[in-house]
């Protein structure tokens, strides 16, 4: 089966790079830098009020409910207001120092690189991915692995996230490619396994568990990206 791709598409957030993991890094630099606690009882306080409401706001964003700009704002300002901290400034600052360091944040997923190394010269490599595109290329690049890829598809060139199928059906248009030659790599049950499945494209789940109650099983199931090579 292996054999018939010729397209490998690869989600970039916690599939290659390490978003999870520079993020806490990042957010724990600009707690200690904006002097934060002196509203929270501790680091792990505000990023747990942080956390729950982010997810419900990239639901809502995915669902067209709110801007990119209101993702934003609101994300950074409901940590501060759950404390009775209402300095919309301050939130701004905070923002606006985040988003400046974690593109220069390099940490990847364990054996990306060595795995990416293997699969360039193999196949066409891309990118698909809901990121921000004023983030995604300086991600990739301090990270080192913007050359593997001969192009960078994101829900920001459409305005359309996945797991909306017109995004995997824009990308096949943007790379020139075709559906049943293609394989989608990435992280997230939802956006890039549902996602694609629904717009007929095989996929690859990145986790590290196997999830007896997933409600079908995809193409393959990975826990470490090393076994891509085991089959491509």
């Amino acid at each position: 089966m292996a054999s018939r791709y010729r397209n490998l598409f690869f989600d970039l957030d916690d599939t290659l790079w390490a978003f999870s993991e520079n993020a806490r890094d990042t957010f724990e630099a600009m707690y200690e830098k904006h002097r934060y606690g002196r509203y929270f009882d501790s680091f792990e306080h505000f990023y747990t009020l942080y956390t729950q409401r982010n997810l419900q706001l990239w639901e809502e964003y995915g669902r067209g409910l709110i801007t990119k700009d209101e993702l934003n704002r609101q994300r950074f300002f409901y940590p501060l207001q759950q404390v009775g901290v209402e300095d919309a400034g301050l939130a701004q600052d905070f923002s606006r120092d985040f988003f400046a360091v974690i593109p220069t944040c390099r940490k990847l997923m364990p054996h990306a690189r060595e795995t990416l190394e293997y699969l360039h010269s193999r196949y066409r490599l891309y990118i698909l991915s809901n990121g921000f595109r004023e983030l995604q290329y300086r991600k990739m690049c301090s990270a080192g692995i913007e050359n593997y890829f001969r192009k960078v598809v994101l829900s920001d060139d459409i305005g359309i996230l996945k797991p909306h199928i017109e995004i995997f059906h824009f990308a096949m248009s943007a790379t020139q490619s075709e559906l049943q030659e293609s394989l989608m790599i990435g992280d997230n049950w939802e956006n890039d396994i549902v996602g694609a499945r629904n717009a007929g494209m095989h996929q690859v789940y990145y986790h590290p568990t196997a999830d007896t109650s997933l409600p079908f099983h995809p193409t393959y199931h990975i826990s470490d990206l090393q076994e891509l090579t085991t089959f491509l």
